[in-house]
């Protein structure tokens, strides 16, 4: 019993553990900073360095845990209905608490739901979408170029889940050998100085005045963002290559050790969920969030912020969290779920054998010895 138990605790990565803490308390900090960060520079700088890489790096370390393929029901099970359940939650809590008109729209995620149904959407089509040829320039175009549409900003969280999915692939192939060689003092103290650094052009830069913080977003097209297509393409790039770069950077910063936080790495589902309802009662039915503007009362805000965390990371409300991701669907259901994926699959499989098939023949008619594609060599 005792040896089971050490060898759980010596096995497992505290880094990612640690870092997991860190990503839902600036989640938690992010949203409650959202009414007032403009109301002084302390919090529009720590806005600014939050958007750049928190998503970020929450979804490139939900990647590099979605390595194993699981099946299509699995996956529903998992994501989809705890997704539909949740929603049906702030449904109720919009209408019976904070008495905002709203109506059940799956389509469109209510508050932080949206994470849900992107985790869902990346597990069911990353298999197929890795089997393509330079599948990371694919993903990425599509993040950069669905800026130019006139989609609905929340319409099934299209743009968020077309802009983050490079991070979620680029998760799932990381190997976390390359960064134990990285965990030296020399790239440590690098990536410190590109964290002040940043922060230095947050400061001083003039463009961070006149941007908004919604770049970072993923959500809003360049017309809503008042860019041009070429100034938004441009723009959203840098935003992606800041996104990895502050990722990495802050990984490296990250202690391998158990600490007393790490828990709560292990409780962020909980957290992400319930930190909203609390949220959006004192964003609506108060003006307290609107009213922070000293510097003092900015950071009892980030106090009163790690304390929800901890709050929400109670197990009870991670016991519940589970018990909803554990609801079995009906076995007819699954099995007829099993069966489309099969026939998705095989169909994928047809098409991207053609594509391959193209590329092919192309390289032969303009006599390229070797094609190198980011994800593989063809």
């Amino acid at each position: 019993m005792n040896n089971t138990k050490t060898l759980s605790s010596t096995s497992r990565d505290y880094l990612f553990d640690n870092y997991k803490a860190l990503l839902i308390t600036l989640v938690v900090i992010g949203h409650f900073i959202e009414p007032c960060y403009q109301n002084n520079d302390f919090l529009y700088t720590l806005k600014w360095l939050i958007v750049s890489f928190h998503m970020p790096a929450f979804i490139f370390i939900s990647g590099y845990f979605s390595k194993r393929q699981l099946s299509f029901s699995v996956i529903m099970r998992k994501l989809l209905v705890p997704y539909i359940v949740y929603e049906f939650v702030y449904y109720l809590f919009y209408i019976f608490i904070l008495h905002k008109e709203t109506k059940l729209y799956l389509l469109y995620p209510k508050f932080s739901l949206w994470y849900l149904l992107a985790l869902f959407v990346w597990r069911a089509i990353t298999p197929y979408v890795k089997k393509c040829p330079h599948y990371m320039i694919l993903t990425i175009s599509a993040g950069l170029f669905i800026g130019c549409s006139d989609i609905s900003d929340n319409y099934l969280s299209l743009p968020r889940i077309l802009y983050f999915f490079p991070y979620f692939l680029a998760g799932t192939d990381f190997d976390r050998n390359m960064l134990t060689k990285l965990q030296k003092n020399l790239f440590r103290f690098l990536s410190a100085a590109v964290i002040i650094l940043f922060t230095g052009l947050i400061i001083c830069v003039p463009a961070f005045d006149t941007l908004s913080v919604k770049v970072f977003y993923g959500r809003y097209n360049y017309d809503f963002l008042g860019q041009g297509v070429i100034e938004g393409i441009l723009c959203r790039g840098i935003c992606c290559v800041t996104g990895f770069v502050m990722t990495f950077a802050v990984m490296l910063l990250i202690p391998n050790r158990q600490t007393f936080f790490s828990y709560l790495g292990t409780r962020t589902m909980a957290v992400y969920l319930f930190h909203g309802l609390t949220y959006s009662y004192l964003k609506d039915c108060t003006d307290l969030l609107k009213n922070i503007t000293t510097v003092p009362q900015s950071i009892l805000l980030l106090f009163s912020c790690a304390l929800l965390t901890a709050v929400f990371s109670a197990a009870p409300l991670t016991v519940l969290t589970n018990k909803v991701a554990d609801l079995k669907l009906p076995a007819a259901f699954s099995q007829i779920t099993d069966l489309y994926t099969l026939r998705f699959r095989h169909f994928f499989h047809e098409k991207a054998a053609a594509l391959r098939w193209l590329l092919y023949t192309r390289k032969v008619c303009t006599s390229f010895r070797h094609m190198m594609f980011l994800g593989g060599r063809f």
